[in-house]
């Protein structure tokens, strides 16, 4: 059965490696739905947050393709309930909109969102949450004429109380020193 799925893919920060990545997605027909790099809570290490509908099966076999590129250290699949994850969306308005009554300012108390800027031209608007609250703004604020609407890529922590790479590398140091 197919359903979300939150890789974490962790590297050094090497130019073409997510087309690498990408690549391991498009070969085995799997749609990225959302994608976000950034830098890790470890030094010189880039993590790589990716979500995908899939079977548990395909993203297992997945996440052991993307483990086999040279610059990739350690990928690892969770689901919904494993981790806390955030999205950024702005929705850019016309700035007579939020003039010509209360609504959109309502709208924004509602939502727990905050007005970043006000121009006589437009005005821009942030939301972070999960991406079906950011949608369901969307649509409300799109009544009053949305002009420009972008949403961020999924970011998202584990619940755990450790840092799984930080694991994965002291286990990893202490078998190359046993091999020594």
């Amino acid at each position: 059965m197919k359903q979300e799925f939150t890789l974490s893919i962790y590297s050094e920060n090497h130019v073409g490696l997510l087309n690498q990545i990408t690549t391991v997605f498009t070969r085995r027909h799997i749609n990225i739905e959302s994608l976000t790099t950034s830098e890790s809570a470890i030094s010189g290490i880039h993590k790589f947050t990716v979500v995908v509908y899939t079977t548990r099966e395909q993203v297992d076999k997945l996440a052991l393709q993307i483990e086999k590129k040279v610059d990739v250290i350690k990928a690892f699949v969770f689901t919904e309930d494993e981790i806390i994850h955030q999205e950024t969306a702005l929705y850019k308005v016309p700035t007579e909109a939020l003039l010509s009554g209360n609504q959109i300012e309502r709208l924004v108390r509602q939502y727990g969102a905050r007005i970043l800027e006000v121009t006589q031209e437009y005005t821009v608007i942030e939301k972070t949450g999960h991406k079906h609250e950011t949608q369901e703004l969307f649509e409300k604020l799109d009544h009053y004429g949305v002009s420009q609407f972008v949403r961020s890529g999924r970011i998202a922590v584990t619940k755990l109380n450790q840092e799984l790479l930080s694991n994965y590398l002291k286990k990893m140091e202490k078998e190359n020193t046993l091999l020594d």
